[in-house]
């Protein structure tokens, strides 16, 4: 099966960031991808954590009333994709906050899955400051889903998004094949630990990872570490972009996952 992570560097105008997102789903369709997968905050970077709350839609909403939701459904109908939207904030219990939300449509365009992202980011080194939970909730619920391939292929999905990625509890129980992690990491911390991190979960699991990135610098003056890749479930890295919009595409072969996890049959000798 044929994926791609869709690496963007989102803007502070909903309209834009969406027109952006489809010009790289338009291209992934053309490539030949079943999915595609956007970057956290594909639809907004704003100036402020609060921006995101003149944005948030309620889930399920349709129309005028959910310009985002709208946009992803007839994005994977009109292009026949399996689209994961990164993430985008939906509406939580109080005005004050929403979720950081990843939400999964089929190619007939029907909302399949969604994830709220658990972990909520905070960093301080006294130059950069960081602390998602003043503007969102966090989810409580690992999410799955079951993605049929056109080669007649079940594959089953993990959702997670950026900052779940230092939590590898979390993908232990998604039990996946694939695992998905839209992010926008800090230039910093990415520098660091990104690529290390991809790697660990993919071969932790003996999984696939895919993770769209956000990657350059934002119009609101920040800077994303970018390097949006496909790890293949032995560790290697099959495709990465450094910085700037794009696609990275690849293949998943599930007799190279059959393989990996035969001749080292970690997830069986499992204890705890």
């Amino acid at each position: 099966m044929k994926v791609a992570a869709l690496q963007m560097v989102s803007a502070t105008g909903l309209q834009a960031n969406l027109d952006a997102a489809h010009a790289l789903l338009a291209e992934a369709a053309r490539d030949g991808a079943e999915l595609a997968v956007l970057p956290e905050y594909f639809c907004l970077l704003g100036r402020n954590d609060t921006d995101k709350l003149a944005i948030q839609e309620a889930y399920g909403a349709e129309g005028a009333a959910a310009p985002i939701q709208h946009f992803l459904a007839g994005a994977a109908r009109s292009l026949g994709l399996w689209i994961v939207g990164g993430t985008l904030p939906l509406s939580a219990g109080d005005g004050g906050h929403v979720r950081n939300s990843t939400l999964v449509y089929s190619p007939a365009g029907e909302c399949v899955a969604r994830y709220d992202k658990i972990h909520l980011f905070r960093f301080d080194n006294g130059r950069e400051r960081y602390d998602e939970s003043r503007v969102l909730e966090r989810g409580g619920e690992p999410v799955a889903f079951e993605l049929p391939s056109r080669d007649g292929r079940r594959w089953r999905v993990g959702l997670s998004v950026c900052y779940d990625l230092r939590f590898p509890e979390l993908y232990r129980a998604l039990g996946a094949e694939l695992l998905l992690v839209p992010s926008a990491f800090t230039h910093t911390t990415g520098q660091a630990h990104w690529e290390v991190l991809l790697r660990a979960r993919a071969v932790e699991n003996l999984a696939y990872v895919l993770a769209p990135a956000q990657g350059g610098l934002h119009e609101n003056g920040r800077r994303t570490w970018g390097h949006s890749m496909l790890v293949d479930p032995w560790g290697e890295v099959l495709a990465e972009r450094a910085e700037g919009a794009g696609l990275v595409a690849g293949e998943l072969d599930g007799r190279r996952l059959a393989e990996c996890r035969a001749q080292l049959p970690a997830l069986e000798h499992r204890v705890l």
